[in-house]
């Protein structure tokens, strides 16, 4: 990649810096589920990746959530400045597209539809609309509702993308898609609810930020709408329901199965 050195340094400082990689690893996953070989869909988990942590970068900002950690280490703009932070997650979201158009493994009309859905989830109907509807809602209590149409849209949206991305390319049918995307919608709001409630019962080493950010930011959460109790004994019903549909999408569910508990199980 022909680019500024430093812009490089930046891109690859929040890439390379850790994390979970939830959702390129739903996507790989969602291929072997239909006993498929996986790295057909690298290309994509890596885009998938690159998107996710442009938009981390943008939300550390002094504009938005100000945060000075990211996965237990300075934010991009603490290292790199504001300018930079912001032209390296511009970097990071554009290269993903070529990242696709560019992969090997994909046919071309393959290519424009996971181009297109991606655009469709990383874009003012999906993470970036999710966004804008996260901070106009700061310091209003917000309905049950409102919430997970946020989540929806900020959260859910790639990790719906991802599992798409990884039946589409792994040939799944009409039936199977529909509802390996109920599966998705109920595990991305099953991965917000048990975020909300590690930012109050959360250990801050485990996390790599600190916590209470969410009160801190007044914003509406599941257990503040909720009380703690209920949003634990949601994210029972979410995660029961989403298996439900994993179940009937007919597709060696082990993996995905185990990906689901961790959702209610994990610690950072």
């Amino acid at each position: 990649m022909d680019s500024p050195s430093s812009l490089k340094e930046s891109m690859l400082y929040s890439i390379l810096a850790g994390g979970k990689r939830l959702r390129p690893t739903l996507l790989l996953m969602t291929i072997d589920a239909f006993d498929q070989d996986s790295k057909l869909g690298i290309d994509v988990a890596c885009a998938v990746e690159m998107i996710h942590t442009y938009s981390l970068i943008h939300d550390d900002l002094p504009s938005m959530d100000d945060d000075d950690f990211r996965r237990g280490s300075l934010t991009n703009h603490k290292i790199y400045g504001e300018a930079l932070a912001i032209l390296a997650g511009d970097g990071l979201l554009t290269h993903a597209f070529e990242v696709i158009s560019k992969s090997e493994c994909l046919d071309s009309h393959s290519k424009v539809d996971l181009i297109s859905q991606l655009a469709k989830a990383s874009g003012p109907e999906g993470m970036v609309g999710g966004q804008v509807a996260d901070l106009e809602g700061e310091g209003k209590s917000l309905t049950i509702e409102a919430l997970e149409n946020i989540h929806k849209k900020k959260t859910g949206a790639l990790l719906s993308f991802s599992i798409y991305a990884g039946a589409k390319i792994a040939g799944g049918t009409k039936e199977q898609m529909n509802h390996l995307a109920q599966f998705a919608k109920l595990l991305g709001l099953a991965f917000q609810i048990q975020d909300d409630i590690l930012d109050i019962e959360g250990d801050e080493t485990k996390i790599g930020k600190p916590i209470g950010s969410d009160v801190q930011n007044n914003k509406s959460t599941y257990p503040h709408l909720l009380t703690m109790d209920g949003a634990k004994e949601q994210l029972l019903k979410v995660v029961k329901e989403a298996k439900s549909h994993l179940y009937k999408a007919n597709v060696n569910h082990e993996w995905l199965e185990h990906f689901t508990d961790y959702m209610i199980s994990r610690d950072h």
